[in-house]
């Protein structure tokens, strides 16, 4: 399993829509930049993705999974631009901010410090163990596949 954070503005997409689309999930369209979407091509099914609010928020606020693998995506006329189908799995206890995970010397190599402007950003399981712990998730815990 591959760890993955997406972002998304809350006012367009936020973590409540996606909860409110239930076990059906979303496509995570309109990615128009080609490492994330090539970062899309390279997951797998049940791979886990933090879901980050950016500009409004700034912060993890749940886990979500991937449940369909790259495919054409629908709001693209060009025919170059991909998407995965995702959906929300648990709402972190405590919303991890940007700030936070900035200060954090654990977190110092992480995409979202050294990549801010990606979409869709690879996660190494180490990052993934202490942004749980952080939020509020043991990392014992199996997350909730509802």
């Amino acid at each position: 399993m591959a760890y993955w954070l997406l972002k998304s503005e809350p006012d367009a997409f936020s973590w409540d829509d996606l909860t409110a689309k239930g076990a059906k999930g979303e496509p995570w369209t309109g990615v128009r930049n080609f490492t994330a979407r090539n970062n899309m091509k390279a997951m797998k099914l049940g791979d886990l993705c933090f879901f980050y609010h950016s500009n409004i928020g700034k912060e993890i606020v749940g886990i979500c999974e991937v449940i369909a693998l790259a495919h054409p995506d629908p709001s693209d006329d060009t025919g170059k631009w991909q998407c995965v189908d995702v959906r929300a799995l648990e709402r972190l206890p405590r919303p991890v901010t940007l700030v936070d995970v900035k200060v954090n010397p654990r977190l110092a190599e992480m995409s979202l410090v050294k990549s801010f402007r990606l979409s869709v950003q690879p996660v190494t399981e180490a990052e993934w163990k202490e942004v749980c712990r952080m939020g509020g998730l043991s990392s014992t815990k199996r997350v909730n596949k509802t």
